[in-house]
């Protein structure tokens, strides 16, 4: 027994809509033997007719009208359908796994949330709050879709790492001491000093600056949350090397003064995911974005 033909009800419908077989084969763009071929398919398949050819219209039989009338929400199913995978394809609608440092999620991912609802306001993202190693992780399970991770980098088997921004690291000190233009390993160590866990990207950075000097100091305590151990600075418990965000330049705490590195220490952030070609058309769009914000 044949199956029913998406074309086979088109034609149909045609028909019964313009009355002629003549008018539906110019509607559709096919010959009118296609067309009474698609008709006798359809007759063949119900063993009944589903036409009635008068005069000077064509009219549905009483099997016809119903077959047209499933017909037509037949074909709006598939039209739906296919718009649906479009948006999909297209990136125009979807979800996607974001794993991010909380750093990166309240200084960085703010402005670009905002500018992926103006462009795409269907699709979702959903982040995960997660270090670099455990980002990478999600990454190569499946679990997430993009990372965006510290720098440098391995990345796993068929993971792209590439650089997103450069950000300088600060001293950032109680603004009651007395510090020098630039503050140097040697000065910073005699401090109390709040570092980030020993398990982060930061903590690994900061104490690479401190053994190129010759120094290797121990903290007063270890956090990894940025807020908190700015709030720590702000009330004088010790100071801190973090990254000069944004929100830095814009409302500075007037308890914190914020002095350059001597030698200077930049942080690397870059984006990771799989490659182009395997990601659906939401993670490319997002991807995107992401690329309006990058710096050198």
């Amino acid at each position: 027994m044949r199956e029913l033909s998406l074309d086979q009800l088109k034609t149909l419908i045609a028909i019964i809509d313009l009355g002629t077989f003549s008018a539906a084969a110019q509607a559709l763009h096919l010959s009118q033997p296609t067309i009474s071929l698609h008709i006798a398919e359809l007759e063949e398949r119900f063993h009944t007719p589903l036409l009635v050819r008068g005069r000077k219209r064509v009219e549905a039989t009483a099997a016809g009208a119903t077959l047209a009338e499933r017909g037509r929400k037949l074909l709006r199913d598939t039209d739906d359908a296919i718009a649906a995978v479009e948006r999909q394809v297209t990136g125009v609608v979807g979800r996607v796994r974001l794993g991010a440092s909380s750093g990166v999620l309240v200084h960085q991912l703010p402005q670009v949330m905002e500018t992926l609802e103006k462009k795409f306001q269907k699709i979702d993202v959903e982040v995960n709050i997660l270090g670099s190693s455990d980002t990478l992780a999600g990454l190569a399970q499946g679990t997430l879709d993009i990372g965006i991770v510290a720098m440098p980098q391995t990345p796993g088997k068929d993971i792209v790492i590439r650089h997103w921004r450069t950000d300088p690291m600060m001293a950032f000190l109680p603004a009651r001491w007395k510090a020098p233009k630039h503050v140097t390993p040697a000065w910073l160590a005699d401090k109390p000093l709040i570092f980030n866990e020993p398990s982060t990207h930061m903590y690994q950075l900061t104490m690479a600056w401190f053994a190129a000097a010759g120094l290797s100091p121990r903290a007063r305590i270890e956090l990894n949350y940025t807020e908190a151990m700015k709030s720590l600075v702000a009330a004088a418990y010790g100071a801190a090397v973090l990254p000069l965000d944004p929100p830095d330049l814009a409302l500075p705490r007037p308890q914190i003064q914020v002095v350059p590195l001597r030698p200077a220490l930049p942080r690397q952030i870059g984006i990771a995911h799989r490659p182009i070609s395997t990601l659906d058309g939401a993670t490319r769009n997002f991807l995107q974005v992401l690329e309006m914000f990058k710096q050198k």
